[in-house]
């Protein structure tokens, strides 16, 4: 039976009021709110848009896409009112949301957490489904008594982000059952689900979601999530067949440099271990920067302070890791990137602030 808790505070389909929030953090009070708007019945919802290509925007969103997205993701594993749920995502994004939704439309217990980088350090108890981000699940690789808890869920969702080849071979040698989500607040979460193995990431479709490409080879979906209407990303992909795929990276940050395209966000994830070891915890990305020659060149910023043994390493290392034309052309270190409200870097504006 669905049960939200926090801390001492819970709510349940029987309860006609909201508990005493008190002086709850704003989160929680978030998620509560949520929860009671849906038991009351509210058919829609305002929705903010991360802003990770582009302005943060804000969508309406109906409770009948709600309803599909969970019901999908149910569907695709199997999933009953047993399951025990965590949310350690803010509830004021999509992610986190959806997790509440989840909860509701399977009818089990959702327990709250702060959403912090070390979510699974305080929980005694068992769960069978957590959504969340690479930071969260990196840092609880890092800690043995979190290791052990992450490695008996039975489900792990990881999104936000892309996976970093180093994440992505620990989680597999570590035996634990997760799964990188390709979707965005447009289509109510994900639509597609690629199981986390080795070698390049295979994603799987939802029941009930169609995709294809267009003439750019970008990604389009129909699908209940979106209301069914017809909607063209930015991705571009691979098909594999009709309901799988893989991802290549976003159009908009494809370079195209001497007639030779380059995806950003592939070429980083050979990078992560070099950029560990000479630069451990700071932000980084590569992106295109116009050229005379060229067209445009990849060039590599880095979060910080930069000294000039960094960058003589940095340069060395690429070298060796990267292919001729992969090479980025210039290192760029910059005090502080921009972020959006949800923490992903603002490329653009970045850049553009150099």
């Amino acid at each position: 039976m669905f049960q939200l808790r926090y801390q001492s505070h819970h709510l349940t389909r029987t309860q006609s009021a909201l508990p005493d929030l008190g002086e709850l953090p704003e989160f929680a009070q978030e998620a509560f709110n949520f929860c009671k708007d849906w038991l009351d019945g509210k058919d829609r919802f305002v929705q903010a848009t991360s802003g990770s290509t582009g302005t943060p925007k804000l969508q309406e969103i109906t409770r009948q896409q709600l309803v599909a997205s969970a019901t999908a993701t149910g569907a695709f594993f199997s999933v009953n009112s047993e399951f025990k749920l965590l949310c350690c995502l803010n509830p004021a994004y999509i992610a986190g949301k959806m997790m509440l939704v989840r909860a509701l439309v399977w009818d089990c217990e959702i327990r709250l957490v702060e959403p912090n980088a070390a979510p699974l350090a305080t929980q005694e108890e068992a769960f069978d489904l957590v959504a969340m981000v690479p930071l969260q699940v990196e840092t609880s690789l890092a800690s043995p008594s979190s290791l052990e808890k992450l490695k008996a869920i039975q489900t792990v969702l990881i999104g936000g982000a892309p996976l970093s080849d180093s994440l992505q071979i620990a989680l597999h040698q570590e035996g634990i059952a997760a799964w990188q989500t390709f979707g965005m607040t447009e289509t109510v979460s994900h639509i597609a689900l690629a199981p986390i193995e080795e070698g390049e990431l295979v994603y799987q479709a939802l029941p009930g979601v169609a995709i294809g490409i267009n003439e750019q080879d970008c990604l389009w979906i129909q699908s209940p999530m979106s209301g069914s209407e017809k909607i063209q990303t930015n991705d571009i992909i691979e098909l594999q067949s009709k309901n799988s795929f893989l991802w290549l990276g976003r159009a908009d940050f494809v370079v195209n440099s001497g007639g030779i395209k380059l995806f950003p966000e592939q070429l980083e994830r050979r990078i992560a271990p070099l950029l560990e070891k000479t630069c451990p915890g700071r932000a980084y990305f590569l992106f295109g920067e116009k050229d005379s020659r060229l067209g445009e060149q990849l060039v590599l910023y880095v979060e910080g302070t930069g000294e000039e043994n960094k960058r003589l390493a940095l340069e060395a290392g690429l070298k060796q890791i990267l292919g001729k034309y992969e090479v980025p052309k210039k290192i760029y270190f910059k005090a502080a990137f921009a972020y959006t409200p949800t923490r992903k870097i603002n490329r653009h504006t970045t850049a553009a602030s150099l």
